[in-house]
């Protein structure tokens, strides 16, 4: 058994373009000497730890040498990180045979190759290259394993300086460390990034007399089921697009939603009105395959649900942008005020963690309908 408080962590460094495993350490006379022994041991200012040769050999004498001397930390060191569950293939093919400009530095094929074999969402796959390339042309000059922290760092400067958001840098973050880290095999390489600070920005409604006008002044059947499903069954705008006649249960009430944000598939509640309102755009439009599809009957676009929702917003006169997912965030809401469970709210959305779901409460209106304002309480009388 090591001993209490002597742990070693590993750290994956990169070096004049050569593979270094770090040994991060408090100091101690004890591991201190070991480390000496160790091929190659060099002492590292810039990382503040001593690292050797990256190999087979090298990882397994630290093992050896420090069996019951100090517990060894690789969970930062190996990527035991699972593919994706979901067996649905993605094709990205179009970012190889697509034309770019002279001098574009276009995403390695091994990038490529790990999103389809990790199975990636194609969302997540086309973010990770846009934003991967868009990192790589920044250095356009430099190869890739000569990337260190600092051009890291720097990068992530000049996209605050340019004013991007909170979100876009995170994306950036995730883009450059899933190669690094999935693809090179170098989990943890850039552990002294820092992301940006969280913003914690709570979800934006509206009511449900605004949903109800939404709705109402919506003529044509195909937009108002659009718009009825959206809300009516707290789908994300991708969910809808991807639904089939086949995913619509009327004997049960349910809709099934598959391969949903993380590769999940789950069940959400289908609504006797939209049910009713699904029959009649059925034997109008005859969709083939999806459940709302476009004029050459592919895939409806996102860009015409953003489009049909705005619209409808701005025939019910509500000031506020509305959008597809904010009538996501309604439902939970209003759920939630009806006296729904936040667990059944949980699984309707398919959010992984409770946390997430619970930013909801701080939306509702239950929690302070029964507060009374201490201004009420001061006896006032303005015509005096």
């Amino acid at each position: 058994m090591h001993q209490q408080g002597r742990n070693i962590t590993l750290k994956h460094l990169f070096i004049d373009e050569a593979k270094f495993i770090g040994l991060k350490y408090y100091p101690h006379p004890t591991i201190d000497a070991i480390v000496s022994t160790l091929p190659s041991s060099t002492w590292s200012g810039k990382y503040s730890m001593h690292y050797i040769p990256n190999t087979k050999g090298n990882l397994d004498k630290i093992f050896q040498l420090f069996k019951g001397v100090a517990w060894v930390n690789s969970a930062n060191f190996f990527n035991n990180r699972p593919a994706n569950k979901s067996n649905a293939p993605i094709d990205i093919d179009f970012y190889r045979k697509r034309e770019h400009p002279d001098n574009f530095r276009a995403c390695p094929e091994e990038f490529l190759r790990k999103l389809e074999i990790r199975q990636y969402a194609l969302n997540t796959a086309k973010t990770y290259i846009t934003f991967f390339e868009n990192f790589i042309n920044h250095y356009a000059s430099k190869s890739l394993d000569s990337i260190d922290e600092n051009d890291v760092r720097n990068y992530l400067q000049s996209l605050v300086q340019q004013g991007r958001s909170h979100s876009y840098l995170n994306q950036a973050v995730n883009s450059i460390k899933f190669y690094f880290e999935i693809v090179m095999g170098m989990p943890n390489r850039f552990y002294d990034i820092e992301r940006p600070r969280p913003v914690h920005q709570l979800p934006k409604v509206i009511s449900k007399e605004e949903v109800t006008d939404m709705i109402q002044k919506t003529k044509n059947i195909k937009h108002r089921c659009i718009i009825s499903l959206l809300y009516s069954a707290g789908l994300r705008r991708g969910e809808l697009l991807k639904l089939k006649m086949e995913d619509i249960d009327g004997k049960r009430m349910l809709i099934t939603v598959k391969g949903a944000k993380g590769n999940k598939d789950r069940v959400t509640i289908l609504s006797p009105f939209v049910l009713k309102e699904l029959r009649i755009y059925y034997k109008e439009y005859r969709p083939i395959m999806y459940l709302f599809e476009g004029p050459d009957k592919n895939q409806y676009s996102g860009e015409s649900v953003v489009k049909i929702v705005k619209s409808a917003a701005d025939r019910a006169r509500i000031k506020k942008r509305v959008t597809p997912h904010m009538l996501r965030h309604s439902f939970a809401t209003h759920l939630l005020e009806d006296g729904a469970d936040l667990r059944y709210i949980q699984s309707l959305l398919g959010h992984s963690s409770s946390k997430t779901t619970e930013i909801y409460t701080q939306v509702t209106l239950n929690h302070v309908k029964e507060i009374r304002s201490p201004l009420d309480s001061l006896n006032l009388d303005i015509n005096t």
